[in-house]
């Protein structure tokens, strides 16, 4: 059956992705509690997804979300303000919503999808910037390491 218009994509760039996180080492973001898996980076809107590691007992900075984010919890446990999030738990952080410390109860991995960037602070003020642009940079010395080894 023919359709009634034409739905062929204009963009001939279009570009699935898979990413086999299998095949992907850690990156060490915290020294010997925090690790991530960059998956997806997306310049045209700010968006990025990773894979974090964190080991019992990490805790991250204080931050506020300057965008929306996913976290899909695969195993473990993390305490986020006033509740435990176990595996199996889907949880949505909107734009603005600002976090003291996140502890890591036991051992954790959990799917971070962010609508952009993440600032970081601490009682002396701002002290850092977490975005799509800082993930390339990592992701970009990450291969380069790897290709000089």
């Amino acid at each position: 059956m023919a359709l009634p218009q034409d739905i062929s994509p204009v963009n001939d760039e279009l570009v699935d992705t898979l990413v086999r996180t299998t095949d992907m080492g850690w990156i060490e973001t915290t020294p010997d509690t925090g690790y991530m898996k960059i998956l997806w980076l997306s310049p045209e809107t700010g968006r990025w997804a990773v894979l974090l590691r964190w080991l019992k007992g990490h805790v991250a900075r204080p931050h506020k979300h300057l965008s929306g984010a996913h976290v899909y919890m695969l195993s473990g446990k993390l305490q986020l303000r006033d509740c435990t999030l176990v595996a199996g738990d889907y949880y949505y952080e909107p734009n603005g919503m600002v976090h003291g410390a996140t502890t890591a109860l036991e051992d954790t991995e959990y799917l971070f999808i962010c609508d952009g960037p993440v600032l970081y602070f601490d009682d002396d003020g701002f002290t850092g910037y977490y975005g799509w642009e800082q993930l390339q940079r990592i992701l970009d010395a990450q291969m380069a390491k790897a290709a000089a080894e």
